[in-house]
Parts: structure tokens; sequence; C-alpha cells
């Protein structure tokens, strides 16, 4: 049981708190107090956004707030403080320890009892608190009895226990960007109560930029130094302060630079110059490599990342990469500082200008396939021969390369059931390009070989010949079959992945998919959207009803929201969620909903924030695959394979059918709301399995009043015997058979 304070310790707590909240320092006076007041971090707590969601309907679980200092982490725990029903503890790392932690728990256990209310535990500058005090928290969070909120300006993922953090929900807050410190001052200059509105005060803008531009996002520092230059300037003849830009270069001299060789911004500075070289920007590669340099970094440090970033990033695109980096590092290590500062220079330029290619990750996809995989057997043919040839075949029948043309013969390498699987995928740059067409036609003609058996019929190196004799292969061949016949869910993989490279969604983008009933663009957004919010309409309602299913086994906070209706409700939805806007909008197919309602076009418009974008994919069956095209030479006569290609092209000539065109879609995409619009044409193989049950269904006639069939098509210029004919020739020569087909699609990307 806790002791009662006495009168007088309350009373002159009380005028101790009057006290310094009328002399608090501006900063501190004009912290925000609301969500509506707070500045910035609008890609975490804008309209939409996750947090903003979770703190106005009161369903925080733990957070952690990670930034630089004056980026609003300790804001945002007083924001919540303000709006939460839950009781609010505030600790201090630097001050407190496991006696206030403990006593914190205390009073949370009791007011559980008690009350039944909650306690959210804000604990600043967590990263402060050792190993043993972390685990102190512990168990109290796991088991719900408070809520904890860190702030740190520290990464967490290397200051905050493990267990502690992967029991939270971590944001980053970012240094604040100008328009935001600008209104900030704004802000503090015309607030009566907290700031300077009853005085009469004139910034001028130069001298307003500069406090904007050396405070370097931190609001704390330009509060700071506005407050400095308020108290130091005498009011005029007229009462008026006029601050100009040399009072303001008085008041803020001189912007800090975060370096800390110990610290965050040390991961964070060589994150971005790996990051610069990586992407080929000599120059932005110089300005953090001068950066490291002008704070003291260990040189050897630089080269030893430059090392790994010459194989991982350059590789064979380059091969000379690494032997530039090496011989400037042993430069180094002769020269020294500070002439040592030309070799850092040399290396750096190289690895940025030189191509650049990540070929070699193919070892760790390798790496993965052995330790998670079935281990495979080596074949025979490859097996030492030297001690056991003669008894168990070892190493029989092995094709000795350099006995055929151009030293390459196709045989089997992979163990039998990982025959067809590729690791190393070579690039288009450097030195890398002139190997990338060859190892792609040998691999080519391996699968060939594989499937068509066109290596030698009495070597074991040939799948088809073990399918005869042992399981495994026939195991093995039967899954490169099924992958085939799944090409389809591959094909839609290949889709998405478009679709989210051209719409370039963050991790902090407010996303809506549209006529996604099966969730292939929703939870692909859930997976690349960490802090933004992520929507989906849905007009099916029984599709919703699977979505929610399906979301309820995700985290309260990372679900994503799910709405009901057409393109006619969405303003409904938006409407019971004032400043909701879209940064991104994707969808698949949605001719068929543009065709029924054009007007669909501009709702979609008014949903999306300014400069958002809308992108679409549409399927171009005009310019796809035709069946006459897969016939092998000599399945039917040259005068009779002619017209059948003319029947089966007079389909796609049709204007009664709607093949959707590029020019049509232009149209059918055209709205004043957008400023843009550009349309990419993807034509890529696909491999087709086709069944003779795919044939039967080509072959039957459909109702009248349904889509006419192929063979409906054809009879419109073949007789019924040459319809028959067609078909037995597809039986004959396409049924059982993988074959290599296009598929088109056109992705629209619209800006606002």
């Amino acid at each position: 049981m806790s002791t009662p304070q006495r009168t007088e310790d309350t009373l002159f707590d009380f005028s101790r708190r009057r006290f310094l909240a009328a002399n608090a320092p501006l900063a501190d006076r004009m912290r925000p107090r609301t969500l509506e007041e707070f500045v910035g971090q609008e890609r975490i707590v804008g309209p939409g956004r996750l947090l903003r969601r979770a703190i106005q309907a009161d369903q925080l679980s733990s957070l952690i707030f990670y930034g630089p200092p004056g980026s609003g982490k300790t804001t945002l725990a007083r924001i919540i403080a303000n709006t939460t029903r839950a009781d609010f503890i505030t600790l201090n790392a630097v001050l407190s320890g496991v006696k206030e932690i403990r006593a914190a728990i205390d009073q949370a256990q009791n007011r559980l009892g008690t009350t039944q209310r909650r306690t959210i535990l804000f604990i600043d500058e967590v990263h402060r608190f050792n190993k043993a005090q972390q685990d102190a928290l512990l168990p109290h969070v796991e088991s719900g009895t408070v809520i904890f909120i860190g702030a740190t300006t520290e990464n967490p993922f290397f200051e905050v226990n493990k267990a502690l953090l992967s029991r939270s929900r971590i944001f980053e807050l970012a240094l604040l960007g100008e328009a935001d410190l600008a209104r900030v001052a704004a802000q503090a200059l015309a607030d009566p109560e907290r700031g300077y509105g009853k005085l009469d005060i004139l910034l001028a803008d130069d001298a307003l930029a500069h406090l904007v531009a050396t405070a370097n996002g931190d609001a704390r520092a330009l509060l700071n130094a506005l407050e400095l230059a308020v108290q130091t300037t005498a009011a005029d003849a007229s009462g008026r302060i006029r601050i100009d830009r040399e009072v303001a270069e008085d008041s803020i001299q001189k912007k800090a630079v975060l370096y800390d060789k110990d610290g965050d911004a040390h991961y964070d500075v060589i994150s971005a110059f790996i990051k610069s070289v990586r992407g080929s920007d000599p120059d932005a590669a110089l300005y953090w490599l001068a950066k490291m340099v002008h704070a003291g970094e260990d040189p050897r440090f630089i080269f030893r990342r430059l090392l790994i970033l010459a194989s991982e990033d350059i590789g064979l695109a380059d091969p000379h990469a690494l032997s530039v980096v090496t011989s400037a590092a042993r430069a180094y290590d002769y020269v020294g500082m500070p002439e040592g500062r030309f070799h850092l220079a040399h290396a750096c330029l190289y690895l940025a200008t030189a191509p650049k290619s990540n070929s070699l990750l193919a070892f760790f996809s390798a790496l993965e396939s052995v330790a998670k995989e079935r281990e495979g057997e080596v074949p025979d043919h490859l097996k030492d021969g030297s001690r056991d040839g003669a008894e168990l075949g070892h190493g029989q029948n092995y094709l000795y390369p350099h006995a055929y043309r151009e030293h390459w013969v196709a045989q089997q390498y992979l163990p039998a059931a990982l025959q067809g699987r590729t690791f190393y995928q070579p690039g288009c740059l450097g030195y890398e390009a002139g190997i990338k067409s060859r190892v792609e036609r040998c691999r080519e003609e391996q699968l060939a070989a594989l499937l068509e058996g066109q290596t030698p019929a009495d070597n074991p190196g040939n799948a088809l010949y073990h399918a005869a004799h042992t399981s495994e292969p026939v195991r093995a061949r039967n899954q490169w079959l099924k992958r085939t016949l799944e090409d389809s869910g591959r094909r839609l993989g290949e889709l998405r992945d478009t679709l989210f490279r051209l719409a370039d969604c963050g991790p902090d983008t407010v996303l809506l998919t549209v006529n996604d009933e099966t969730g292939l663009l929703l939870w692909e957004g859930v997976r690349r959207i960490v802090n933004g919010g992520v929507f989906t309409l849905v007009r099916d309602a029984r599709a919703a009803e699977i979505l929610e299913a399906q979301a309820r086994n995700l985290d309260s906070l990372e679900r994503p929201t799910i709405l009901t209706g057409d393109l006619a409700t969405l303003a409904e939805h938006l409407a019971a969620a004032p400043g909701l806007a879209f940064d991104r909008v994707l969808a698949r197919s949605l001719k068929s909903w543009l065709d029924v309602e054009p007007a669909a076009l501009g709702r979609l418009a008014v949903a999306l924030a300014p400069a958002g974008r809308l992108v679409v994919a549409e399927p171009l069956p005009r310019y796809g695959q035709r069946l006459y095209r897969l016939l092998p030479p000599g399945a039917l006569t040259t005068e009779f394979a002619a017209r059948l290609a003319a029947a089966e092209e007079s389909i796609y000539a049709d204007p009664n059918l709607d093949w959707c065109e590029e020019e049509n879609l232009r149209r059918l995409y055209t709205d004043p709301a957008f400023t843009r619009l550009e349309l990419h044409r993807d034509q890529h193989r696909r491999e087709l399995y086709i069944r003779p049950a795919d044939i039967d269904n080509w072959f039957t006639p459909r109702n009248e009043g349904e889509r006419p069939a192929y063979c409906q098509h054809l009879a419109k210029q073949l007789d019924h015997g040459e319809v028959a004919q067609v078909k037995n020739a597809f039986l004959t020569h396409l049924a059982g058979r993988v074959h290599t087909g296009t598929a088109v699609n056109a992705y629209l990307a619209l800006t606002r």
C-alpha cells in the first residue's frame, strides 16, 4: 500500500509545476497536445494511417518511437496520454531504475485489479535501460499488465532487448521537412498563450529560411533559436521586435552534424554511402564518404564495406572491381592519412561507376536449397569412378565436354529432383552481359534434353532414360510438369509484381485495391506497407467475408480495411473517414467496371491524394497466342494450314468482339481529373500445357446467346469435316505436351 503524501508536499509540487509551466522553454510550451496540432510525420500519423487510427480508437499495443532528436517522439507519447482512456505513467530511463519500474508495475496491477483500467507506461530514452532493466519490464508487457511505449534516438534493433522488441511495433520518425519547421515557427509566433502571439514580432523571410535550414529537421532546435532571437532583440520605438537574417544567424550559428561512430548515425551514414555506390551515384557516394572522413570514421572500416560491395553488388559485371578495392586498401596501408584519402576516393568512384550485378547472391539460393530441401544424390555418371567404377558403374557414360563442339554437351549435372532448377541469373551489364546469352542458351538446351530426350538414349545423364528404370526422375519430371500446369499462378505473381513496381509503393503508402476479390494485390500490400494503410473495395459480399476471415489471422493493427460496394459507394466510405485519401490505387481488369459506368474513373480520381497514382493491369488478348502457330510443320497441308490461320485470325479481327486494343484502352482511361496517362505493353513467354479436355472444350459448340466457341468461329470459313480435321490435328500434336506461347498485358499508370 502506498504512503499518502502530505498536504504541504502536494501544494509545493503544485506551485513548482505552475512555476515551471510559466517559465518553461518555448519548445516545451509549444509541444502539441492533440494530433491536429502535431506537425509533420504524415507518413505515420496522417489521415488513414495505422498509428492515427490506433490512437483515435484507443486500441494501442506496445510501441517504440525511433527517430532523431526533435522529430516528435515524446510529443506523440504525450498526445496518446491526452487521448487514451487508460492511465499514463512516464519514466525517464536516465533517471529511473528497476525500483521505479517495479513501483509503476505495482500501480498498474492495483489499478487493473480495482478499476479494470489499463495502464500505459511510457519510457523516454529507453535505450539507456540496461538488459536487466528491460528484462524487468518484459513479463508485465507480455501479460498485458502495462502497454509499453518507448522512445529512443538509437536503432532499437541494436539497443532494445530482442524479446521486448518482438512484442512492440516500431515507428520510425524522420527529420522534419522545411515546410513542417516553417509551420512550427508560425504556430509559435501566433499562439497568444504558449507562444509569442501577444507580442508584435516581424520575422523576416530570409531569417526564417536560415533558421529552418540550419535546424536540420529538429523542431526543438528551431524553437530554441527562435526563443533566443526574441529574448535578445529589443523592440523598436513602435514596439515591434524585428528579427532579420543577422539576428537569426547569431541565434543558430551552426548546423549539427549527426554522426556518432558508436551510435545509430554511424550505421545510417555508411548505409547511405553503400546504397549510393550500389545505385551508381558517384556524387552522393562522394558526399557520404566525405561526411564519414570528416567525422573521423576509420578508413579501414570503409574499405571493408567496399570489399563486400565489390562482390555483392558488382561481381562478374566487372571482375576487376575486387582487385581495384584490394589494391586501394593496400595502398592506404602504405601511405596513411591524409594522402590515403585519394585511395578511398579512387575505390569509391570506381565502384560507383562500375556496371552492377548481384548475381553472386545465387550462392545463397543454392545454400538455402541445400539446407531446407531433401538432399539429392550425386548422379552415377558424375561420381568418382577411380575406386569403384568397374563394380558400381560410377563415372561411366560421363560425357566429356571438351570432346564436343564449343566444349559443351547437354547432360544431367544436378540431382534428378532438382532438374530444371536455376540459381544463377546472369546480369545484363559489363563483362557479365557477354556470358548471359551463352548461359541461357545452355539452360534451354539442358531443359530440352530433360523433356525431349535429345541426349543419347544410352547416356545415364538423360533423365528420360532414367524414367524407365527408377521412380525418382519420374517424380522430378512430374514436379516440373506440375509447375507448368500452375503457370497461371506464376503469371499472376508476375502481374502483381509489375503493378507494385509501377506504383512504387513505400512502407508509408495508403493503398486501395479494386476488383481484387482474391486478395492477390491486397495481401502483397499488407506485406509491403508497414506504417501506412491498406484498403480494398470488394463488390461481392461473399468475397468480402472470406477476406475478413483471412484478415483475422493478423495482428489487429496489421489488418487491412475491407470496404464493400462498387465505385459509386466509395464516396460514402471516404465521407466516413474525413481526410482520408489514397496515395495509390491498384486494380486488375477494371475495364469491365468502366464499360458499365464510365464515370467510375472520375470517382477513383477523387479518392486519390494530390499526385496520387492509379495503376491498372488489363489483358490484351488480340495480341496473344494463336493455336494454329503451335502446330508443327507438316501437321496439315500447306494450303489447309493457311486457311486455318486465316480462319483463326478472323476471330481477332471481328469488330463485334471486344479484344481490348491499346487505343481503346487509352480512350477508356482518359479523364480530365488525371494529368498524365502512361501505357506499358508487356509481352512475355508462357508455358502452355494442353490437355485433351481443353481441346474438347474448344470444339464443343456453345448455346445461343453465349460467346461462340473456337470451333464455331472456324465454321464460318471451314466446313464441318475440316473443323473435325483441325481437332484431330490438335489432339495428335498438341495434347499432353508443353508448348511455349505468348501473353500480352497492358499496364496503365494514371497520375492525378
